[in-house]
């Protein structure tokens, strides 16, 4: 058997290659070449095209067969097809396997429909179908082919720019050790904790699931039967389900899913503060300094943000998504489309018009302000939940502060509801 990598040089040329996903990704790769070598094999690196690359070491090591796990975006499609055609041509069998999904696009579908748009009979349908039975990892993986392995190439090689400085460490080691911490210590009380915002009681597996460090099965067949499963076995569904809408509908990224003729606000300022953490609302900057420092954002907090962006600066929904991509560790094109989509209205909500008031969402899930203190360091010195709304200090003391004013009329966010979600937490 010969595990094989190949950084494709059309996603390093593109709107992907951001340094806090690359710096993952090669954690990833250090890991998993650790672990094949314990096991007697290696990891094989190859750069370049991938259907080519691929080709060239099935010749080199007189392959008969090549496995891939499947993926569902339109590029990762058209890859497949020509890798497809490359093996047809070369009378090599070709397995595409499930793997990014605990149920496939495809295996569960509306009568009438190619997949489903609504969430709610999708996750009815999700839950009733066994998962795929969970596999163990080979105690040997026995590998003679005599090809050169490649070396794993350094970050700045592949993309400049800088790295978030509290970006988790990537890798299945660290995956299998985060996974059975939070399983002990968070499954329990996951249904009344996940929305804390200063409590940080999500699992932050995504990253982890996004790069196949654990398998998103693994995560259902360990966290079953324990209490406070379902809560949290349903944001694998949620995540899941965004992936069969990408599957039906590869422009996810690009264009509205549902149309609402929408004219977005061309606001550069408006756009910059937000991307800054610099609005003046205490809890919309708290979650895009999260953002910029770990790569990662809480998920009430980006239900928070995006409102914020699309439904109160009434800006488009593809700058705030193409933010979260450059920064995100756990960036996906099906969850992170498909949610911002759902959040701006035109995506997979059956309440388009739901907008998140940012203060009454601050004040019900961050109620003593310590989320907010964490990262607006501006406001550190602000006691209890007086920090989420700084205009009402004394003028003397809001003067002191080095904080900007409210970028919108805070009298304009009137409405809240505090149910949701957006992206994987």
């Amino acid at each position: 058997m010969v595990p094989l990598f190949v950084l494709d040089d059309d996603i390093l040329q593109s709107d992907y290659a951001r340094p806090n996903r690359l710096a993952f990704l090669l954690d990833c790769l250090r890991d998993l070449r650790a672990a094949l070598r314990e096991r007697g094999g290696d990891l094989f690196v190859r750069s370049g095209d991938v259907v080519a690359e691929t080709m060239a070491v099935v010749r080199g090591a007189g392959a008969q067969a090549v496995w891939v796990s499947e993926d569902y975006s339109s590029y990762a499609r058209l890859r497949q097809r020509r890798l497809e055609e490359a093996c047809s041509r070369d009378g090599i069998e070709l397995e595409m396997r499930p793997g990014a999904t605990v149920i496939e696009p495809g295996a569960i579908v509306p009568i009438g429909g190619d997949h489903f748009k609504v969430f709610t009979p999708y996750s009815r349908k999700w839950s009733a179908l066994p998962p795929r039975p969970l596999l163990r990892a080979p105690r040997r993986v026995p590998e003679d082919s005599g090809l050169t392995r490649g070396r794993l190439p350094a970050l700045s090689s592949l993309v400049a720019g800088t790295v978030s400085p509290e970006l988790s460490t990537g890798g299945e080691s660290e995956a299998r050790k985060r996974l059975g911490r939070w399983l002990r210590s968070s499954l329990e009380g996951y249904g009344d904790r996940h929305d804390d915002l200063a409590g940080d009681k999500t699992s932050r597996l995504s990253p982890y699931l996004h790069f196949g460090c654990i398998s998103p099965v693994e995560a259902v067949a360990r966290a079953a039967g324990k209490p406070g499963a379902g809560p949290f076995i349903r944001q694998l569904c949620w995540r899941d389900f965004h992936h069969q809408v990408l599957a039906a509908a590869p422009t996810l990224p690009r264009a509205d899913y549902r149309p609402r003729g929408h004219r977005w606000s061309d606001d550069p300022q408006g756009l910059q503060a937000w991307k800054e953490g610099r609005t003046g609302v205490p809890i919309v900057d708290a979650g895009m300094r999260q953002l910029a420092r770990e790569g990662f954002m809480h998920n009430r907090a980006r239900l928070v943000t995006a409102s914020f962006l699309t439904k109160d600066l009434y800006i488009d929904w593809r700058l705030g998504a193409a933010h979260f991509w450059d920064l995100l560790a756990d960036g996906d094109i099906a969850n992170n489309a498909g949610n911002w989509q759902w959040v701006a209205g035109t995506g997979n909500d059956t309440r388009p018009n739901r907008m998140f008031n940012p203060i009454r969402q601050a004040h019900r899930f961050d109620p003593a302000g310590d989320y907010v203190r964490r990262y607006v360091s501006e406001l550190s010195g602000i006691r209890g939940a007086a920090v989420h709304e700084p205009w009402k200090l004394p003028e003397d003391k809001r003067a002191a502060l080095d904080y900007p004013g409210a970028f919108v009329d805070r009298g304009a966010l009137r409405s809240s509801f505090p149910g949701g979600h957006l992206g994987q937490d």
